[in-house]
């Protein structure tokens, strides 16, 4: 029987997994908020953090993290969850994963904050309304949406875009509702203390 790796935590294999990108710079707070929804849903192993490799990235507020797996590694997801970030731009550049994003576009899928860029260069936003940061409005009509309404949550069938920061809860409970139900999602944002509509 081989032994655990201490520096791998063991995930659990049951039950279905929501894939989160990460990348240097992202957001520690909208990243924390889609990871607590997720496992207050589905348990410890219910999220599984990715990147082209294992070494540590640096978050946003200077945090060191450790992705889960490297996308080749990745059970097959049930949800998408893309947090943003100072870092989201250029990591929306890296082919990987854009081509990881173009090939699960049909998945339940939750964006906030800049992080909309990231499915917006891998070619999924074309025809879709889109909510997002007001600053970031000019570079989402970039991607031919069929409208933008800055500064909103929007939900456009299963992709459900958010301004950044706590709205990103909007996006976590979303995907949460698709992938373990409404009433799971909805427990969750009531042991968080938030219900819908009041961020």
């Amino acid at each position: 029987m081989t032994e655990p790796d201490p520096a791998r935590p063991e995930l659990s294999a049951e039950g279905p997994v929501v894939a989160i990108p990460v990348y240097a710079g992202v957001s520690e707070l909208e990243l924390g908020i889609m990871v607590a929804v997720c496992r207050l849903c589905g348990g410890e192993g219910a999220t599984r953090t990715l990147h082209r490799s294992r070494v540590s990235i640096l978050t946003a507020g200077g945090l060191v993290s450790t992705p889960h797996v490297m996308y080749a590694a990745l059970p097959e997801p049930a949800g998408l969850l893309i947090p943003g970030g100072p870092g989201a731009a250029k990591a929306a550049r890296d082919p990987l994963l854009r081509g990881f994003l173009a090939a699960h576009a049909g998945l339940p899928t939750g964006a906030s904050g800049s992080g909309v860029l990231l499915p917006g260069e891998a070619g999924t936003l074309e025809g879709r309304i889109l909510g997002g940061p007001t600053d970031l409005t000019d570079l989402l009509w970039g991607f031919s949406p069929a409208d933008v309404r800055p500064g909103q949550v929007v939900s456009d069938a299963h992709l459900t875009t958010t301004p950044g920061g706590f709205p990103a809860l909007y996006a976590a409970l979303a995907v949460a509702g698709a992938v373990w139900g409404e009433a799971e999602a909805l427990g969750a944002a009531e042991r968080l203390g938030w219900k819908y509509g009041k961020i």
